[in-house]
C-alpha cells in the first residue's frame, strides 16, 4: 500500500490541484492520502473536508487522529491547530500513515501521468533504494534542478566561488535525463520505503524536528545513506512544480 503525505499551509487553489490531478492519475494499487494542514486561514483544511476531491472515493477520519484505520484510497485530513513547522507537519502524517511506501509530497505539485506506478515499479526494482526522487517540470515545461550533493565547507565555498572542481552540493553537471543515484533529491517529492525508514530510527516520526526547514531531509537522506540505503533519482517519473508557494508566503523569516 502507499501512503501519501502532504503537509499544507495557506495554499488551497494548489492543494485541489493537487488532489485532482490524483485522482485523475490514481496508482493502480490501494493507497491512501494524509493531508495535514498547518492552522491555513485560507480555508483549505475546510476544502478537503468538504470537497468531493476524489469523486466516489470516500473521505474518511475528518481530524480525528485515533479513529479507526481507512479503507483504500482514502482521504484524511490531518488539521492542527497551530503552524507545527514542515518537519513536525510531516511526522503528524507519518505517525497516521500504514502504507509500506511513504511519498512525501508537496502541495504545489501535480500528476499528469502514470509517474505514481512508474516510481513505485522503479523502487520495488531496487530492493536496497531506501528513497526515490523523480523529475521535477517547471509549468513551462523546464526540468527543474533539484538534486544537491550533501553540505560541506568545500561543496559550499564552491558554489559561493563558482569553483568547478568544488562543485559537490550544487552538482551543476548532473544529467536530468539519466536514472542515477542523486545524493539528496529536494523534499517535493520523495518515495520512502518503510523498511529503510525502521532502520535509521522510527518510520512514524522520522524527520528530526530540530533541524531547520529545507535541512529536515537532508538530515533524513544522510541517515539512510550512512545505514546503506541507496537514494536514487529517475527521470522515468515526473510531477509538475509551481515551486515554493508555501514558503514565497513568508520569504524573509524562510
Amino acid at each position: 500500500m502507499l501512503s501519501i503525505l502532504i503537509v499544507n499551509w495557506n495554499t488551497r487553489e494548489l492543494l485541489r490541484a493537487c488532489l485532482t490531478s490524483m485522482s485523475n492519475h490514481p496508482p493502480s494499487e490501494a493507497f491512501e492520502v494524509i493531508v495535514v494542514d498547518n492552522a491555513s486561514t485560507d480555508g483549505s483544511a475546510e476544502m478537503v473536508r468538504e470537497e468531493e476531491a476524489f469523486g466516489v472515493w470516500r473521505l474518511a477520519f475528518g481530524d480525528q487522529p485515533n479513529a479507526q484505520r481507512p479503507t483504500p484510497n482514502a482521504l484524511r485530513l490531518v488539521a492542527s491547530p497551530t503552524n507545527t513547522g514542515y518537519a513536525a507537519g510531516n511526522n503528524l502524517a507519518f505517525a497516521e500513515a500504514c502504507g509500506d511506501f511513504l511519498l512525501t509530497l508537496n502541495p504545489d505539485t501535480e500528476f499528469v501521468d502514470d509517474s505514481l506506478d512508474q516510481a513505485l515499479e522503479i523502487l520495488r526494482a531496487h530492493p536496497r533504494v531506501g528513497v526515490l526522487g523523480v523529475r521535477q517540470v517547471s509549468p513551462d515545461g523546464s526540468t527543474q534542478h533539484s538534486v544537491r550533493g550533501f553540505p560541506s565547507l568545500r561543496g559550499i565555498l564552491g558554489d559561493l566561488f563558482k569553483i568547478k572542481a568544488w562543485d559537490s552540493y550544487r552538482l551543476s553537471s548532473f544529467d536530468y535525463d539519466q536514472e542515477q543515484e542523486a545524493p539528496q533529491p529536494m523534499g517535493t517529492f520523495l518515495l520512502f520505503r518503510r523498511e529503510a525508514l525502521a532502520d535509521v530510527g522510527d518510520p512514524k516520526k522520522p524527520f528530526d524536528e530540530s533541524f531547520p526547514i529545507f535541512f529536515n531531509e537532508v538530515d533524513l537522506l544522510y541517515r539512510l545513506k550512512m545505514k546503506g540505503w541507496g537514494c536514487l533519482y529517475t527521470p522515468k517519473a515526473k510531477i509538475l512544480h509551481h515551486g515554493g508557494e508555501s514558503t514565497k508566503l513568508v520569504r524573509k523569516s524562510m
